[in-house]
């Protein structure tokens, strides 16, 4: 069992965070699911990237920051989209056991951070087509974590879904991926736990 802090898209927390959580749970881990929305959520990309930058991101980092105050040092920071940069902001301000970057990986200079911390673990997962995917970007976060010594892995899935686990999202959900990815999370999670 281990602690995993679970953070959100752009749209906020929809069904696919919730069924994360609850798969997480089920595998016997303790899961806060960190609203940064104050349960604001959207159906439309555009309309929520202005809600966000609204609040703007170092605020929305802050918040993130804030919202993990309370876990034990070795906890699992874990996002989809933009909480993935969420999770890595987190890692660097506290000691994680791991992060998890679920369609979404930043180079750590758009988070203002110069160096990934030593000895985290991380997994990238993304569909190969994602529309939101910055090859650059996920390029050098994976240099970042090797060079502090850590141990990465990335996971491309078939097709252009970019919150592919979410079954709220039919245009993007793919079950197949879904399973997929999870069978990868839960080991990691397992892993950090011990």
């Amino acid at each position: 069992m281990t602690d995993i802090a679970l953070f959100h898209s752009v749209l906020g927390v929809r069904p696919g965070v919730t069924e994360g959580a609850a798969r997480l749970r089920a595998a016997d881990h303790e899961v806060l699911v960190v609203d940064q929305y104050d349960g604001q959520v959207f159906d439309d990309y555009d309309e929520a990237n202005r809600f966000a930058q609204a609040i703007g991101y170092p605020a929305l980092m802050q918040r993130a920051a804030q919202a993990v105050e309370g876990l034990p040092d070795g906890f699992i920071a874990a996002g989809f989209s933009n909480g993935g940069g969420m999770a890595e902001f987190v890692a660097t301000v506290r000691p994680v056991g791991g992060v998890l970057m679920l369609s979404g990986a930043l180079a750590l200079g758009m988070i203002g951070v110069d160096a990934w911390p030593a000895g985290v673990p991380a997994q990238i997962h993304y569909t190969t087509a994602d529309p939101f995917r910055n090859q650059e970007w996920i390029d050098a976060v994976v240099a970042q974590v090797k060079s502090a010594g850590a141990a990465v892995e990335i996971f491309d899935y078939p097709g252009a879904g970019h919150l592919f686990t979410d079954s709220s999202m039919p245009a993007e959900y793919d079950q197949r991926s879904t399973e997929l990815l999870w069978s990868r999370v839960l080991p990691f999670c397992a892993a950090a736990a011990r």
